[in-house]
């Protein structure tokens, strides 16, 4: 099996590319938005013949301000576009070995698009569900 840091690492690096988007490979005490966090989910094993590949699921947890409503839904939903310059799937898919970590990877959907509080801050946030083979 590969690595959970070098994916989750690789998966930071591919969010980063969105410009003004802040990532974290690890979960942050106070997360300071926009932010993509990733969180390893779960893993299947022995996907392929003699530990040939594992599928593991991680998810990208995205967090928005919320200081204007409208502003901070027309900004998650542009993160959550299937193309364009601040799309998650996008980015993640624009290299699917995440840096060699992987044989290939997809973000397979979003969900949970509302509100969350964190501290005792609201902000908007949803999350996606990115397949990683390795």
């Amino acid at each position: 099996m590969a690595s959970i840091t070098n994916i989750r690492s690789g998966l930071a690096t591919r969010l980063a590319t969105i410009t003004g988007l802040r990532t974290a490979a690890t979960m942050p005490d106070n997360p300071n938005p926009p932010i993509a966090i990733v969180i390893p989910d779960n893993i299947n094993f022995d996907n392929a013949f003699q530990r040939g590949m594992d599928t593991l699921t991680f998810r990208i947890f995205l967090v928005v301000g919320r200081a204007d409503e409208r502003t901070a839904q027309n900004s998650l939903d542009a993160y959550c576009a299937t193309t364009g310059t601040s799309s998650i799937k996008a980015a993640i898919e624009g290299d699917k070995t995440l840096g060699g970590s992987a044989y290939n990877c997809r973000v397979t959907d979003m969900r949970n698009y509302g509100s969350v509080l964190i501290g005792e801050v609201t902000y908007l946030s949803c999350e996606f569900v990115v397949a990683v083979y390795a």
